[in-house]
């Protein structure tokens, strides 16, 4: 028998977005909001040569800065307001939530409910305020020091570069939260997307010329069409995956009446640290490879080695980032899924995991059993991320098509359409109310 839910989910269409207006205005709110953070990228930074510069980033942009130019919808490549995206923002989230297993107050905070959290926010800001500026500085040094870029260095230009830069941050954090409470999806989130596939025609308009120009063989870009598309249906199938611990609830008696016992799930998802462990591990990597490029070969002969070494595709360099990966999955799951706390909240309810006794038995089976998913999730990131990393260093394909790029776009459309659906979920639930009421009072 089909559920009503299943039946108001297959009758979800266009014409019951048509008569969501609240679902609309959010709609409409995103996009505006992203076309403003399109617009700011294309804004340059004052005292700027935009032709040195360019040709500059031209020569790193096979390091990170590549990378964070892929983030940064093209912001990094132009030196515009928004370079810096809002990647200041994400770290500081990770070291906030990182300094909640050493930091018996910040714990406290996060186990309080909204108002902990509220705090932990408003943390978090102050942290974003403080790493936007130390990088933005930095970055106004090296623009400085590359002689040809700045048309009149001095301070004036590194005061007025960071206040822009940080500036550029706080507007793009304060934005996002606006989308998270005014729009649709996750703001945060969605300024990524935005910004990825902003440069996403480009990048395939290269690829293609590449094509024409005979650097690229046409049987090699058929051969990644199909490897984005087959990378996408896998992502969409892990993604989706859980492993799914059966909870069971005990009788209870409410006055003169028995409850019969409930039984529910518990979700683990196969891949719970989600994109964090390949950014960590790209931006890891192809740190040593930038401050090489910078530095001309100026540096001691070990680290000119290293570099070369940890060059794309080289066999170090593929070691190293599965490695990475890895660790940085289990570690990062260690950090946002507690198996203790879990079980503590199941034994305060009453639920229990048959044949499993509460409290600590169910946090050390719990642990056991995400330990064993995580292998399987790491294992996923570490194949999506390894195999366009070899095409992106062997056929000189964008970064674009990494296994990143591809990761937080399908991660971050698959929540949001979901959100999507949950509104036009809860509208239909409303109409349905709305004409029972309706017909009631006609009887």
């Amino acid at each position: 028998m089909v559920s009503a839910a299943e039946q108001l989910a297959a009758n979800l269409n266009f014409g019951a977005l048509a008569k969501a207006e609240e679902l609309k205005k959010r709609i409409w709110f995103t996009v505006g909001a992203l076309l403003v953070y399109r617009l700011g990228t294309y804004i340059p930074l004052p005292g700027i040569d935009p032709s040195a510069w360019q040709q500059i980033f031209n020569s790193q942009a096979g390091g990170i800065l590549g990378m964070f130019n892929m983030f940064s919808g093209g912001g990094i490549n132009r030196m515009a307001i928004f370079a810096l995206n809002i990647m200041p923002y994400i770290s500081a989230s990770i070291i906030i939530q990182l300094m909640t297993t050493v930091s018996p107050k910040l714990e406290a905070l996060k186990k309080e409910g909204e108002s902990g959290r509220k705090i932990m926010n408003q943390y978090t800001r102050y942290l974003t305020v403080v790493l936007a500026a130390f990088q933005s500085y930095g970055i106004a040094i090296g623009l400085q020091g590359t002689g040809s870029v700045v048309s009149e260095p001095g301070y004036f230009f590194l005061i007025s570069t960071t206040i822009t830069l940080t500036g550029g941050t706080l507007f793009l954090m304060w934005l996002g939260e606006q989308i998270t409470a005014r729009g649709i999806g996750n703001g945060i989130s969605l300024i990524i997307l935005a910004g990825i596939v902003a440069e996403l025609p480009s990048a395939i308009a290269g690829t293609l010329e590449l094509g024409r120009q005979g650097a690229l063989s046409t049987g090699l870009i058929l051969l990644v069409i199909v490897m984005a598309v087959a990378v996408i249906a896998f992502i969409v199938f892990i993604e989706r995956a859980q492993r799914r611990l059966l909870i069971q609830y005990p009788k209870r008696q409410v006055g003169n009446r028995m409850f019969e016992g409930q039984s529910s799930h518990l979700p683990l998802k196969l891949n719970t640290s989600g994109v964090i462990p390949p950014i960590f591990a790209s931006s890891l990597l192809l740190l040593p490879t930038t401050v090489a490029n910078f530095n001309a070969g100026q540096g001691p002969e070990w680290f000119t080695t290293m570099t070369t070494l940890l060059g794309h595709g080289r066999p170090l360099f593929l070691i190293l980032y599965i490695g990475l990966i890895v660790f940085f999955a289990f570690f990062y799951t260690a950090v946002v899924f507690n198996p203790t706390e879990t079980a503590d909240n199941l034994k305060k309810h009453g639920g229990f995991i048959p044949g499993i006794r509460p409290g600590e038995r169910t946090a050390e089976y719990i642990d056991y059993v995400l330990s064993r998913i995580t292998v399987v999730g790491a294992l996923y990131l570490a194949i999506v991320c390894l195999i366009p990393e070899m095409l992106i260093a062997y056929a000189a394909v964008p970064f674009y098509f990494g296994g990143t790029s591809l990761l937080i776009v399908v991660s971050v459309t698959m929540d949001t359409v979901a959100q999507i659906q949950g509104y036009l979920l809860a509208h239909q639930y409303e109409g349905l109310i709305k004409r029972s009421k309706l017909r009631g009072r006609q009887r």
